[in-house]
């Protein structure tokens, strides 16, 4: 397997004249551990991390100071056909969150350790998950149902206050990526 065909796109990345906080407010928003730098060709220069952040924040940063100032650089950077398991022994033996990927020097896709780990857990399990956390938000954190997925095809068990409800949740399953059918096991309360 190749890089191409598990990394992330598109990518939230910064250029070197964005501001340490605006940075470390995309990190914080997206949940990321690290973004790519990158100049006005979007070619990689950089990469800027929690640990730059945290650094800059120690040195007393103002709201104006780039994180080209803190960046790390140079930046560890692969191809889109590069082997993934070749990339998690890099991220591992380098200690790396996120890897950018590049062809000819463009910014195009980052690989970081869930990206590499998505493989490895069964689409079906993937996709249950998902539809839980859907189904979970819906009913504002009550376990109402019970949720299986076999090739594709959701089952969710439980009680509905109506036929309305079953409709929602129905709708709701298809909504999640890879759902192929759906089955509401249950009379309405």
């Amino acid at each position: 397997m190749r890089a191409w065909e598990i990394m992330s796109k598109p990518v939230v990345r910064v250029l070197s004249s964005t501001t340490v906080r605006e940075a470390a407010a995309l990190l914080i928003e997206h949940g990321f551990a690290s973004l790519p730098v990158v100049d006005g060709g979007e070619r990689v220069i950089g990469i800027f991390t929690e640990a730059d952040a945290l650094r800059a924040t120690m040195d007393g940063a103002n709201g104006t100071t780039a994180v080209e100032s803190y960046m790390t650089r140079p930046v560890e950077v692969v191809t889109m056909d590069t082997e993934i398991e070749g990339i998690a022994r890099r991220m591992l033996g380098d200690r790396l969150r996120c890897v950018p990927v590049a062809e000819d020097g463009v910014l195009v896709g980052v690989v970081s350790r869930r990206d590499l780990l998505r493989p490895l857990v069964p689409s079906d399990d993937t996709i249950a998950a998902e539809l839980r956390a859907v189904l979970t938000d819906y009913s504002g954190h009550r376990d109402e149902w019970r949720v299986e997925v076999n090739d594709g095809t959701a089952v969710v068990t439980g009680d509905f206050a109506d036929e309305a409800e079953r409709r929602v949740v129905a709708a709701l399953a298809r909504s999640v990526r890879g759902v192929t059918g759906e089955t509401l096991v249950s009379a309405p309360r």
